[in-house]
């Protein structure tokens, strides 16, 4: 692998908005830009779970932190502007499909009116250039085909969190169109993923996590869809994304449109594969068992993303294959588990995926 192209030139002293800077993607993303050298903020509500990465990462070291709800449109908004930020990426969301289930109203309300605050408090910033919204790899009207999603197939989604995110993609085009359309304006643009895994997510209900929580805990995972397949990513590739066009997007509006990040093709596999592997590279007693049942909520049970867009167009591919991504997650567990310095090997898994070194 070459090194990256991104531009530190272009990265230092940017002001760089990130909601949900306390989660996992969020806090990946926040350190990452501050190597770049960029000048950050974020709002989001405080972790949710602990231990978590935000934390143990101290990532309210390099940032300014405002611990607050996107549903809050004042709060943002004064935020924001007092900001001033020259680009937003907004993450903030309720990211997990199970819950959805349980709390739909929540899930709407964050994921949909959330995504309406951030693009008004935009509006009202006079420096700012770019925005990319996150969603998801899930926001598509999933078919259960074995081929990729394009970025100009219709939204839908089964559940609550999936039809939240392609909710959150029509009210992006609609603010794209109505408000930021004049040459002058920011260049807003949709950024959907599939299931990144990497260290320092302890989200529940996600498949890394829960297995790896078991592994260190000495117990057996259940798995409730081992036949299901995924897109599997490292973080750090849509991440690599995200920068990649908001680079794009501040010189060039023709990039203002929706963008697919996801692996390789053949790095899409079943559960049940990952899950053999992970259980090689942690080594010891790891185990896990099928819990397939028939009162499990519905989740697709295939999904990838068509990628041939961002590759061709941004400049942008897949670096790691999924065997390397999953060790690193599993080496960045297995450090924090033997008391090691997780900041230190968070930041060197970044240094070394800008150079293209696929080990730690």
């Amino acid at each position: 692998m070459e090194n990256l192209e991104l531009s530190s030139a272009f990265w230092k002293d940017k002001r760089v908005l990130v909601t949900g800077h306390t989660g996992f993607k969020g806090s990946w993303l926040s350190l990452w830009l501050h190597r770049l050298g960029a000048d950050v903020a974020g709002y989001a509500l405080a972790p949710d779970t602990r231990p978590n990465l935000f934390t143990i990462t101290g990532v309210d070291s390099v940032l300014h932190s405002e611990i607050a709800d996107i549903r809050d449109l004042d709060k943002l908004k004064t935020f924001a502007t007092n900001f001033n930020p020259h680009i937003i990426i907004h993450m903030a969301a309720q990211a997990l499909v199970r819950p959805s289930y349980c709390e739909p109203v929540e899930t709407y309300s964050t994921n949909v009116m959330g995504t309406v605050n951030m693009l008004e408090a935009a509006r009202a910033c006079s420096a700012l250039k770019a925005v990319v919204n996150v969603t998801t790899d899930k926001c598509y009207e999933n078919r259960e085909r074995d081929e990729g999603y394009r970025e100009d197939e219709p939204m839908g989604g089964f559940d609550p969190y999936s039809s939240s995110k392609g909710c959150a993609e029509l009210v992006t085009s609609s603010y794209r169109r109505s408000f930021f359309a004049d040459n002058g304006d920011a260049a807003v643009a949709s950024a959907r993923a599939g299931n990144v895994i990497g260290g320092g997510d302890w989200s529940a209900d996600r498949l890394i996590p829960d297995m790896l929580q078991s592994f260190m805990a000495g117990e057996t995972v259940d798995i409730r869809n081992p036949a299901a397949v995924r897109p599997w990513q490292h973080v750090l590739e849509p991440l690599y994304g995200y920068l990649l066009l908001a680079e794009r997007l501040c010189s060039d509006k023709r990039f203002a449109e929706g963008w697919n990040f996801g692996p390789r093709d053949d790095d899409a596999r079943p559960v049940a594969w990952l899950a053999d592997r992970l259980v090689e590279l942690w080594g010891g007693d790891a185990n896990w068992r099928n819990l397939s049942d028939d009162t499990q909520p519905h989740e697709a049970g295939f999904l990838r993303l068509d990628v041939t867009k961002a590759t061709g167009q941004l400049g942008w591919q897949p670096r790691l294959d999924l065997d390397t991504a999953l060790a690193w997650t599993v080496e960045w567990y297995q450090c924090f588990q033997n008391g090691g310095d997780v900041r230190a090997i968070t930041e060197q898994q970044i240094a070394n995926f800008e150079s293209g070194k696929t080990s730690t």
